[in-house]
């Protein structure tokens, strides 16, 4: 008597691949959206945090009409002010030219360390009420620097307000949203380097270049 045995064999149908192959696209799919969203909500933080310094800024100007950290005003209006307030000298500029300090919590120089101070004390900005550098969606530091020297292309005479750290997406963000998109002109400039690196220097970039995940800017928009 001879038997028959019949072979099973298991595994995927085409149908069961095609399934799956579809819900790690949608799986993928929902991972890229999540981090371009991610990305969306940083860029959106600090085009607030442009406007809100900004904003900041012209309203100390009126209420006290002084500059903040340029203030002399500022420790007698402020007497309990812990850390203590800091007069500025009142000659109209925040710290001499191109000054680019990393300001810490108990800093009392230059001047353009007392103006996150000065706002923060005047309850224009948040945070605690010293001179430390907010720090931006990016990790980088939001910081002032005054300057008189046309040739630093790198920045607009004038007072202006600073990003470090920024990806060249982020940056460009900034820079058309506020200016024309070119890092080399007009009231927003963009200097390329590690961190929160000074941005006196001279800019011949025409455009924000995104080749490597590493590139960052810091990025200055006039006052």
């Amino acid at each position: 008597m001879s038997t028959y045995r019949k072979n099973h064999q298991s595994g995927f149908t085409l149908v069961e691949l095609a399934i799956v192959l579809v819900i790690i696209g949608l799986l993928l799919g929902g991972v890229l959206k999540g981090q371009e969203m991610i990305e969306n909500g940083k860029i959106k933080n600090l085009q607030n945090d442009v406007k809100g310094v900004t904003a900041a800024y012209y309203a100390y100007r009126d209420r006290y009409n002084a500059i903040p950290g340029d203030d002399p005003k500022a420790l007698l209006r402020w007497t309990a002010a812990s850390p203590a307030a800091v007069a500025g000298n009142g000659d109209g500029l925040v710290s001499t030219s191109d000054t680019w300090t990393a300001c810490t919590a108990s800093a009392t120089t230059p001047e353009s360390c007392l103006f996150m101070q000065d706002l923060r004390l005047a309850g224009l900005i948040t945070g605690i009420a010293n001179p430390a550098d907010p720090v931006n969606a990016y990790g980088g530091a939001i910081r002032v620097i005054q300057s008189i020297t046309p040739a630093n292309t790198g920045l607009v005479v004038g007072l202006n307000l600073c990003f470090g750290n920024l990806p060249s997406k982020a940056a460009e963000a900034i820079d058309a949203g506020f200016d024309d998109g070119n890092p080399s002109t007009g009231n927003v400039r963009g200097v390329v380097g590690a961190g929160n690196i000074t941005p006196v220097a001279v800019v011949t970039a025409t455009s924000y270049v995104d080749s490597a995940a590493t590139t960052t800017y810091t990025v200055c928009k006039l006052l």
